[in-house]
């Protein structure tokens, strides 16, 4: 493909600044269509962003022939349906994280995918932002000797119902394949991934300390990467602050950075403390869009890919696997 011409399904907050914007600031890129099921808040999306088409059903824009590529952006629910009808009308796939709400729906997305020979690309653009990539190079220098062993942390408040009572999606498993957990916890296990290769032997729980909601809004795990490092995490939605912290711990030293909050990098050896301080970009998407656009047009790669995002599913999965067979049952997630 010469220009790729864009289509969104689920032109919501997450498209407004973090994405949208971004289709059409890349060369070789357009952003052709929009759709969301209100019709007019997807009119009002298409007037203010300049977008030519706007519709209110999926499979319109699916089958739009001036749309080459579609991008999906609704909860998670929705993410293996619309996935399978883009690629049986033979248009590559760029889907929101988390890919789906379990792994298994993950392996049909693929599976359709290959059958329809359209690539799948997903979200996890942290893969492709500079900030993380530079922890990515001081790994692969040797600056802190070999890793050992990692540990996460993450905490929030928790969050509050809506002017109606109701919970955000995000909480509702059926929507959203389990709580804050799936929406926020996956970026840093699937940077991890990507910074130390697959995460294996996974053990861990979910707890619903504040219960409050249906979704756990606590998970502890433990795991091994094919490197034969170890890892920990904990991550807790019901805490009394918001806190992200990831320590990368090797032989000659540690970094020490966080997915979320907007700090420096922090490298400890035992001659030296050196911070590393990178903007993000304004459309925080951009770059990973870029390398989507690149590897349509068969210029370069993308680093995020359904199977490597089936793995970040896989692992989820497995952390909160026992609080969802004991507690909701496996039908109440996987809606």
């Amino acid at each position: 493909m010469k220009r790729i011409r864009w289509g969104i399904i689920g032109c919501g907050d997450v498209t407004e600044v973090k994405s949208g914007p971004a289709f059409q600031l890349i060369e070789n890129s357009a952003l052709q269509a929009v759709m969301r099921r209100n019709g007019e808040k997807a009119k009002d999306y298409a007037e203010r962003h300049g977008v030519p088409k706007w519709y209110d059903r999926a499979e319109d824009l699916v089958h739009d022939d001036e749309v080459d590529a579609v991008y999906i952006a609704t909860p998670p629910s929705s993410h293996k349906e619309y996935t399978i009808m883009a690629a049986q009308a033979g248009k590559p796939v760029y889907v929101e994280k988390p890919m789906a709400n379990n792994s298994e729906e993950c392996a049909e997305m693929i599976h359709t995918c290959e059958r329809y020979k359209v690539p799948l690309f997903v979200a996890y653009y942290r893969r492709s932002l500079p900030r993380f990539l530079k922890v990515k190079e001081l790994i692969e220098e040797g600056t802190i000797g070999e890793v050992r062993f990692v540990s996460i942390q993450q905490t929030q408040q928790i969050v509050q119902t809506d002017e109606n009572g109701e919970w955000p999606w995000r909480v509702i498993p059926e929507k959203s394949g389990a709580g804050l957990f799936y929406d926020v916890g996956s970026h840093t296990l699937d940077l991890f991934d990507y910074l130390l290769g697959p995460l294996n032997d996974v053990k861990g729980f979910g707890l619903n300390l504040a219960n409050s909601y249906p979704a756990e809004d606590t998970v502890s795990g433990v795991w091994k990467f094919e490197s034969g490092a170890v890892g920990t995490g904990v991550w807790n939605f019901s805490s009394y602050k918001n806190e992200d912290d990831n320590r990368i711990v090797g032989t000659k030293g540690e970094i020490q950075f966080s997915t979320f909050d907007d700090k420096p990098i922090i490298l400890l050896t035992d001659s030296q403390e050196e911070s590393f301080y990178i903007e993000h970009p304004k459309h925080i998407q951009h770059a990973h869009i870029q390398t989507v656009v690149n590897e349509l047009r068969g210029v370069g790669t993308c680093p995020s890919t359904g199977k490597t995002a089936f793995r970040t599913n896989k692992v989820m999965d497995e952390l909160v696997k026992e609080y969802y067979q004991e507690n909701i049952g496996e039908t109440y997630r996987s809606m």
